[in-house]
């Protein structure tokens, strides 16, 4: 279900348009909460898409809004517009959830949020929760930010909810952990912390324990901390925003003061090429299959 709102940045047609035509023409019609906030169906975005072409082609809207689908084909059809099938296919689990999940960063509702990804977390598990809802709800949320369908709060609040969630899953996973210890940080300038956050539950989850330093960490108080803990491996998370010839070196500059027993593994979508020494892990999965093998010796 979408809020007014939602509904007019999905079906492109303004707030104002949306209520006229329901109080004209009985559509769109809303369902009503218990709180009395009125939710339209996500189902009907693609017939009103239709609607808004027919109406941009030169038809009155008094003869669209309330035309049934085979009218509106027609009347499309006739202007010369390409026109699509009225019953789209369904989503499928992930696209739902996404498209739930999307919605309650949206509307900026934290209990929404956390209970959507309390209850996927729980039917998943760690490793397909993290891959198949967090990441991917990051990547939207971030998309819909740099086309302006979201605006920085909506990032603001969805790191601080899913950071907050992603530490409280970790925590049980870390009391049972007592594999290798594992470092993990970001390196000057990189501030984006849900990366690491989302490292730290799937190396947890496969057994090894973490040593979590957070963001902005400069190369000397990581090999420090590296040389004190008898650190196994440092891990190290590079936004897409960040990522490029700087951070590269900033890396090899950490690969050339760790000791050479300390593996050093960088992921994240601005993560530089594989180089000598240094293992470039792709995505979680990646990063779990790693972990293991850490795990087990090899």
């Amino acid at each position: 279900m979408l809020s007014i709102g939602a509904l007019s940045r999905a079906s492109g047609i303004p707030v104002e348009t949306l209520r006229t035509w329901e109080r004209r023409y009985g559509y769109p019609i809303p369902e009503r909460k218990p709180s009395g906030h009125r939710r339209y169906a996500v189902g009907i975005v693609p017939r009103l898409r239709r609607m808004a072409e027919a109406i941009a082609r030169g038809h009155r809207a008094g003869d669209v809004v309330g035309a049934s689908d085979e009218v509106l084909a027609a009347l499309l059809r006739a202007s010369g517009a390409v026109v699509p099938s009225p019953s789209p296919p369904a989503e499928s689990p992930a696209e739902s959830s996404l498209s739930r999940l999307l919605q309650a960063v949206a509307e900026l509702d934290g209990p929404c949020l956390t209970r959507l990804l309390l209850a996927e977390y729980a039917r998943l598990g760690p490793l397909a929760f993290l891959d198949t809802r967090v990441a991917p709800l990051v990547h939207a949320v971030g998309e819909g930010w740099a086309a302006g369908r979201l605006e920085v709060r909506h990032e603001h609040f969805l790191s601080e909810r899913l950071s907050d969630l992603l530490r409280s899953l970790r925590l049980p996973h870390e009391e049972r952990a007592e594999g290798p210890v594992v470092l993990l940080a970001s390196l000057p300038g990189e501030m984006h912390g849900l990366g690491l956050q989302m490292a730290a539950l799937t190396l947890v989850v496969a057994g090894c324990r973490v040593l979590l330093l957070g963001t902005d960490v400069p190369v000397g108080q990581i090999v420090s901390v590296a040389r004190e803990q008898a650190v196994r491996a440092v891990a190290l998370s590079v936004s897409r925003a960040t990522g490029g010839a700087g951070m590269a070196a900033r890396i090899q500059a950490l690969r050339g003061a760790l000791p050479r027993r300390v593996a050093l593994v960088v992921g994240g979508e601005g993560a530089p090429p594989p180089a000598v020494g240094i293992t470039v892990l792709p995505d979680l999965p990646a990063l779990d299959r790693w972990a293991r093998q850490l795990c087990a010796g090899r």
